[in-house]
Formats: C-alpha cells, structure tokens, sequence
C-alpha cells in the first residue's frame, strides 16, 4: 500500500474489530514506525503504554462509557439523536491499547527548536500517533483514537510518574473491514470540507478561488 493509499484508507475503527489480537510482529512493526517519527530537537518525547489485560481494559471502557453519556446529555436534542448511534471507542472488542504519552521535559532545558513554539514538544508526539495509524493502516490494522476520558484517571490506570502526559489512547487490532466513508459522516455528525475551502493564497481568507 503507498501512502497515499494509506491516507484514503485510514479511518478511526470502532466497531470493525474482530476480537482477535494483532500478534507481536506487526504490533513492533508499527511501534517501530511510530519511534521513526520527526520530533524538534530530536528530542522523541512520545512513550507507549502496551495494554492488553482484560480487567485495565474493562476499567478504563466503563470510564469512557461514562464520559460519553456526559457528553451526550450536553447535547441539544438533535445534536444528542445525531451522536447515539456513534459508537466512541473499541477497547475490549480490540484487546490492545497503546497509550501514547508525552514527557515535555525529554531532551533537557534547552531543546533546539522550542524556544519560540514550546507546543513543538507536544506536537512531535502527535506525528508518533500519525506514523503509528498510518502503518497500522498499511499492515491492515485498524486503530481507534479514544478522547473521552479524564486525563488523571488515565494517568493513574496506567502509572504515569508526574509530568509525563497521555496523549491518546488507541485501540489496535485487526479488523473485518475499513469503511469507506469515515463514521462521522456516514452518522451524519460532520461532513469533510473541500480542499479548496482549506488552502489560502499568500494571505489567510484568499482562496483563490477567482484563478
């Protein structure tokens, strides 16, 4: 699969997992694609938390199911019959997680590249999560971004020291299928703007769109 096809095909699974574990190869495939990600200052500030034991994964899915009847309940009515069907995480059904986490100190106090945009630290482990999904994408893995959790609850399940951050928790496995249309619009939550709506000539707000 070439990158391209890689980044049409990727979407964030939740209900297509089979249950079945992805075997120890390809997890260490796309782990290993994830630690070849850029990072400012060469500074790799991203971990990954491997978790597969069935009780932390059963603990950590009643809290997201908890975060996600919150959420749905601040909905305005149309908003709320829009977002039931939306399945939000696959955490027992992939039977991995990994946790990516952030440490902003790695790489010391003076970091090359994060004086004037200290966000640049957070924003090399965000490229690890890329690099993973794609390669997991590639391999015929699917991946599931899950956001609806607090994040000390997060930290504690998984026995994160102070100062080191989760980022995402993504459920990893194989999977029946990749949709071809991404969940949020197929559900009718959002749909995708135009490429041309996003790029802006020399200026922000010109698009071009005379040319």
């Amino acid at each position: 699969m070439s990158v391209y096809e890689a980044i049409r095909t990727r979407r964030d699974v939740r209900a297509e997992f089979t249950g079945d574990r992805i075997d120890d190869a390809a997890l260490w495939r796309i782990l290993g694609a994830a630690h070849c990600a850029p990072s400012v200052g060469n500074s790799q500030p991203w971990d990954f938390v491997v978790v597969r034991d069935r009780t932390t994964l059963r603990t950590f899915a009643t809290h997201v199911a908890a975060k996600r009847h919150e959420f749905a309940r601040s909905l305005p009515p149309e908003r709320a019959r829009t977002f039931e069907p939306i399945k939000v995480e696959g955490i027992e059904e992939s039977g991995t997680g990994i946790v990516v986490v952030h440490d902003d100190s790695r790489g010391g106090p003076q970091v090359l590249g994060r004086a004037t945009v200290p966000e640049t630290g957070l924003y090399s482990t965000i490229l690890a999560v890329q690099n993973l999904w794609l390669a997991a994408t590639a391999e015929g893995i699917g991946v599931g971004w899950v956001s609806f959790y607090d994040e000390p609850v997060l930290a504690d399940l998984i026995g994160l020291p102070g100062g080191v951050r989760p980022v995402a928790w993504l459920c990893v496995g194989p999977v029946s299928e990749f949709q071809r249309v991404p969940d949020l619009e197929r559900f009718g939550w959002r749909d995708r703007r135009p490429l041309r709506d996003a790029v802006h000539r020399e200026r922000y707000g010109d698009n071009g769109r005379a040319r």
